[in-house]
């Protein structure tokens, strides 16, 4: 009877023993499971923010071409106001200095991989021509009186701005109607 006795007290024993070991493995598992959701998180954010640096890494590099391109739109200008010129002269001695259509083409054609190339990399052209001024993305050079535009309309771009992946990179330089 003794040997019954110690026998329920040990099973009665060893059941809360299993209960506290039980409770153990249940705090155990939500704490691991715990644990995991958060370096699940923690990984997911991380390859966000890797993501979004790569994105942005070739800002410098599209910041340090942006000028050369801007030779270029300033050129192409320069040259379409010097063929208009030309045309005037062609009477002229200095007729056959006139610039060989190869050439421009060839620049135009580099011009154009430029273009491209910044493309690919997630950049784009703000529109300020025509448009109401947008501080956001533009700067006012200067405010010129006129009675042909409406106030606060861009008139003249100066320097065009870009956007890359929707961010500023760098703004409009405009004129301004008044």
């Amino acid at each position: 009877m003794e040997q019954e006795k110690n026998q329920k007290t040990e099973i009665g024993e060893l059941k809360k023993k299993l209960e506290e070991c039980q409770k153990l493995k249940d705090e155990y598992l939500t704490g691991w499971q715990r644990e995991r959701a958060d370096f699940l998180n923690y990984k997911k954010g991380e390859l966000e923010r890797v993501g979004e640096i790569l994105k942005y890494a070739d800002v410098g590099l599209v910041l340090k071409v942006l000028p050369i391109l801007d030779n270029f739109e300033i050129a192409e200008k320069k040259l379409a106001e010097n063929l208009k010129v030309d045309e005037l002269r062609s009477s002229s001695p200095f007729a056959d200095a006139r610039v060989n259509d190869e050439n421009i083409k060839g620049l135009l054609q580099i011009k154009n991989q430029i273009l491209d190339f910044l493309k690919n990399q997630g950049v784009e052209e703000i529109k300020s021509l025509g448009e109401k001024f947008n501080p956001n993305f533009q700067e006012i050079v200067e405010i010129v009186e006129t009675k042909d535009k409406e106030s606060g309309v861009v008139i003249e771009e100066i320097q065009k701005g870009y956007k890359i992946h929707g961010r500023l990179l760098r703004p409009a330089k405009v004129k301004v109607a008044k």
